[in-house]
């Protein structure tokens, strides 16, 4: 478990060089990924990555896991597969991968822009 802690917080600390500890580039990269792969294992995973910080962004109420938890539960929704709803409903309603893809992801992907960028506003101009 040591070795893949440390695969993590490598992971975490090459996310944050290349995004430039900018919390919304890198917790939306992972929003993204979570449309890929379920959302509860990824943010597990960020657990490992990211250290909790007395202060500042990584607080336990700071805004990097604010928009972690945002987008890993909203970036679910851009791919069908990306929630276990969307799979389910694939089963029921017989949707498929494309029709999702063609009429669905453009519009969640929106929406998960928009939230993103209600919290960048609060956290400028309000906090």
């Amino acid at each position: 478990m040591g070795n893949i802690v440390g695969v993590l917080t490598m992971l975490g600390e090459s996310l944050n060089e290349v995004f430039g500890g900018n919390c919304y580039l890198t917790t939306g990269i992972i929003g993204i990924l979570s449309s890929i792969i379920d959302n509860v294992p990824l943010v597990a995973g960020c657990m490992g990555m990211y250290p909790l910080a007395e202060m500042g962004d990584m607080a336990v109420d700071g805004i990097f896991w604010q928009l972690l938890s945002y987008c890993a539960g909203v970036g679910g929704s851009m791919l069908i597969i990306g929630s276990a709803a969307g799979v389910v409903i694939m089963g029921l309603e017989k949707i498929t991968f494309g029709w999702y893809l063609k009429h669905i992801s453009w519009i969640a992907f929106a929406g998960y822009l928009a939230g993103m960028l209600c919290y960048w506003a609060e956290e400028t101009f309000i906090l």
